[in-house]
C-alpha cells in the first residue's frame, strides 16, 4: 500500500505517528494505549502505522532512540593521554550527558519506564538499551584510554561508575520525584567540572 501524501504544510506520517504515540504513551501509560489510538491521534490508517514504524513495541523503541539521541557523547574527545586532557574530556562527557538526560522528554521517558516497570517491562530495557548502555560504554572508554595511557589505575568499568556516581549525586532521583527543577546550562557546566575534578583528586 502506497503511503498517503503529505498535503502541504503538515507534518510526515512517521513523525506524526511517533508524536501521537509518544503523546499516548505520556498520558494513558504504554499498556492501556492501543494502536488504534495511536493511528486516530496520527491521521493515519493501522496499515500505514505499521509499515511506516511497526508495531507498539517497535513505536516504544523509536520514540525512545528519537529522544535519547540527545544524550550521545560528543564527537572528537580528545584522547587522554594526561590528566589535563582527561579532565577535559571528562567535562565535555559530563556536560552532554546531563544535558541531555535531564531533558523535560527524557526525564518523562523514565518515569514511564518506572510506571510501566511490572507491566511493560520492554520500557524500561529499550531505554537502557538505547541511552544508558550507550553513554556507559563511551565513558568506560574514555577511562580504558586514559589506563593505557598511564593516567590513571585501575578498572575501566569501575572508574566509570565512580565519575558517574559524582557526576549525579542524587539529581536524577530529585527530578523524577519533582522536587527539583532542571539544572540550567551554567549549573550543569559546574556539576561536570566539579565531578571530573573530585574524581581526579579522589584517582592521585
Amino acid at each position: 500500500m502506497a503511503a498517503t501524501p503529505t498535503p502541504a504544510g503538515e507534518k510526515p506520517a512517521r513523525q506524526r505517528i511517533l508524536e501521537a504515540a509518544f503523546s499516548a504513551f505520556m498520558e494513558g501509560g504504554y499498556s492501556e494505549t492501543s494502536t488504534l489510538e495511536i493511528a486516530k491521534r496520527a491521521r493515519v490508517s493501522k496499515r500505514e502505522l505499521y509499515a511506516l514504524v511497526g508495531n507498539k513495541q517497535e513505536m516504544l523503541a523509536a520514540c525512545i532512540r528519537e529522544r535519547t539521541e540527545r544524550v550521545r557523547p560528543p564527537a572528537g574527545l580528545l584522547e587522554p593521554r594526561d590528566r589535563e586532557a582527561l579532565e577535559d574530556a571528562l567535562v565535555a562527557f559530563g556536560t552532554q550527558l546531563l544535558s541531555g538526560m535531564t531533558d523535560a522528554a527524557v526525564i518523562a521517558v523514565h518515569r514511564l519506564a518506572i510506571a510501566e516497570a511490572v507491566r511493560a517491562p520492554e520500557v524500561a530495557r529499550a531505554l537502557d538499551s538505547s541511552g544508558r548502555q550507550t553513554s556507559r560504554a563511551v565513558l568506560i572508554a574514555i577511562m580504558a584510554q586514559a589506563v593505557e595511557h598511564g593516567v590513571l589505575d585501575g578498572s575501566p568499568p569501575e572508574l566509570a561508575e565512580r565519575f558517574a556516581g559524582l557526576l549525579w549525586g542524587d539529581l536524577m532521583i530529585g527530578l523524577l520525584l519533582r522536587v527539583i527543577g532542571p539544572p540550567d546550562p551554567d549549573e550543569i557546566t559546574r556539576r561536570a567540572r566539579s565531578a571530573a575534578s573530585a574524581f581526579l583528586r579522589a584517582s592521585l
